[in-house]
């Protein structure tokens, strides 16, 4: 993910790579950002309740009703009262004794351990954290990717004959340059239209040797000049698993139009939308776990959404 300069010449401008990546980490972030600020707004509103509460005493559970208790006890220097407390952790039987804080100046709202207020605030605070480190790894991935990009594409260049392969494995698609040299090797590569129309074999130019290094990028002639060809990994010494598709020996007629429609970046969040479909599932499981409502399955839904859209960027997806 680079400039097409890095490829050899040509006007600086972004590659296809570059802002599908960019488009999909912009996605997480502001999932990422609408969901902090949502928990930043909770955790304010708890944390103003619970730092009120400096009052300490003990109570007794008389009776629980659904998701409260019914909490009777004494406030220091006052009468004894009998309040309902939400609870959202399994609540204590009745007669259990318990701890009770509460804020002197309005003792009407009282906390125990395990109170929907107390609750609400650790898991604003979880979200917050997370968001926040999910924001941090996404783009240091991109960052990471951008870097070793370009250095793939300052390696000495050679021509070597290729093929251009699709391989689908599950949800995902991905495209490969198949090398025609013996020991064969196989290079991801980011999509780029021109792949679309690229005769099986061609002769393009690698960056850096399959054989030896590890990240290996590519240049080939196009109709409107020389194409950068982003490696999407690592190159395999073994054939990828999955479908294979290989490309025609020679391009027909419609390349043109089929290379069009491919290069829009709304073909290829479509294309990608098969790995947002665990997203809701995962959503279910999380909110299992953390108890949580209907909030916490669309807040998690959502995210895993946003990354799976952007992992699909990261590994090179093929909309073709």
């Amino acid at each position: 993910m680079t400039s097409s300069t890095a490829a050899g010449g040509g006007r600086l401008r972004a590659l296809r790579p570059l802002r599908h990546a960019l488009l999909t980490t912009g996605i997480v972030l502001a999932v990422c950002g609408v969901l902090a600020g949502v928990a930043a707004t909770t955790f304010a509103a708890t944390s103003a309740h619970i730092g009120v509460a400096t009052g300490r005493a003990e109570g007794v559970v008389d009776a629980v009703h659904d998701s409260a208790v019914q909490l009777r006890w004494t406030p220091p220097g006052l009468a004894e009262r009998v309040d309902l407390v939400e609870v959202s952790s399994t609540p204590p039987a009745p007669g259990a004794h318990t701890e009770v804080a509460f804020d002197p100046a309005h003792p009407e709202k009282p906390l125990i351990p395990g109170a929907q207020v107390l609750v609400d605030a650790d898991r604003a605070l979880t979200t917050i954290s997370f968001t926040v480190v999910v924001a941090a790894l996404v783009l240091a991935v991109l960052a990471w990717q951008v870097v070793t990009r370009r250095r793939a594409f300052a390696q000495p260049g050679r021509s070597v004959p290729v093929r251009r392969v699709r391989w689908q494995a599950g949800l995902a698609t991905r495209s490969y340059l198949e090398t025609d040299t013996r020991p064969q090797r196989w290079i991801p590569v980011h999509f780029d239209p021109v792949l679309v129309g690229l005769p099986s074999p061609t002769v393009v130019r690698l960056h850096g040797d399959p054989l030896r290094d590890r990240m290996v990028a590519a240049t080939v002639a196009g109709p409107d000049g020389d194409h950068p060809l982003v490696p999407s990994g690592a190159v395999r010494a073994e054939e990828p698993r999955g479908h294979r598709t290989d490309n025609p020996s020679r391009p027909d007629a419609t390349v043109a139009v089929r290379a069009a429609a491919l290069a829009r970046m709304s073909r290829q969040l479509r294309a990608d939308l098969p790995l947002v479909v665990p997203a809701p599932f995962i959503g279910l499981l999380w909110t299992y776990v953390d108890r949580g409502g209907l909030l916490t399955w669309v807040a998690v839904t959502a995210l895993a959404a946003s990354l799976g859209l952007w992992l699909a960027a990261m590994r090179g997806s093929d909309p073709s």
